[in-house]
């Protein structure tokens, strides 16, 4: 037997889809209007002579299809997405047991936490050349300065997600006669993780910052030695198509990091 449902009450059910079809595509195309907007003003700014050796669009478009061509640029991504690759998930991997240890343990904290607070004040480019002297200038002092900027990021967020855990948790499973080990995987990793990935996300904006400096350590290759290579002969043009490299890549890690993180606290009520 056949159900027929009323026209108003399938025009009531397909409202909300139609809603949240136009939530999704309003902050869409008004990413679509900013970026319009911005090669606008930057065509106009370039076009008057506003700031001197600006190159145009069309122009950075015209030396990415040249380093494209040649396979300069890709050599030159495939190069520092290998350095940022393997500094940031040396310094990840470190980082989360570090964090853990330390929120979970007040001994390890006592011990640890002074010498994090202290190299956390030191920013990473300023150890480039105690690497260069203790680690020569390959590729090991390059990922250890990447290594240790998503490393400061990430163990701070990864203490502070165990600190932070509700001890009234805590305490009702400890009540429901649950061991340490059990508190620790079932309540304490899956509270902090949203506090992991809030650090895993930072780390890589700083490791994506740092590659540009040490790739000054005597690389032959990267997006931040063509850069430096580039201001030597004052070649605008190959600067910028290095820059918008970098943030292109590193706005669809975080992109990445950004729905891994929804996937995995899709538990978390959201507003």
């Amino acid at each position: 037997m056949a159900v027929i449902v009323p026209p108003e009450k399938t025009a009531a059910a397909q409202a909300p889809r139609r809603g949240a079809r136009r939530s999704r595509r309003r902050p869409l195309a008004l990413n679509i209007a900013a970026l319009v907007a911005g090669l606008a003003a930057w065509e106009f700014v370039a076009a008057l002579g506003l700031v001197e050796n600006l190159p145009t669009p069309a122009a950075v478009a015209h030396k990415a299809g040249d380093m494209i061509a040649d396979g300069t640029l890709m050599t030159d991504t495939l190069a520092s997405l290998r350095r940022v690759f393997l500094g940031y998930a040396l310094g990840v991997v470190l980082a989360v047991p570090v964090g853990f240890l330390m929120g979970w343990y007040p001994t390890v904290r006592a011990v640890v936490e002074p010498y994090i607070q202290f190299f956390r004040t030191i920013p990473p480019l300023a150890l480039i050349p105690l690497t260069v002297v203790l680690l020569g200038i390959g590729e090991v002092p390059k990922i250890a300065v990447i290594c240790l900027a998503s490393f400061m990021a990430c163990v701070v967020a990864s203490f502070q997600g165990v600190v932070d855990v509700d001890r009234t948790l805590i305490n009702a499973a400890r009540v429901l006669g649950a061991s340490d080990r059990v508190i620790f995987a079932k309540v304490v990793v899956p509270a902090s993780t949203p506090f992991i990935l809030v650090g895993m996300r930072i780390g890589l904006g700083a490791s994506w910052a740092t590659v540009v400096a040490a790739e000054l350590i005597g690389a032959q290759e990267g997006l931040g030695y063509r850069m430096q290579k580039a201001s030597t002969w004052f070649e605008m043009d190959t600067i910028f198509v290095s820059l918008i490299t970098i943030g292109v890549l590193g706005l669809l890690m975080d992109r990445l990091l950004l729905l891994a993180e929804r996937r995995l606290t899709s538990w978390q009520e959201r507003r």
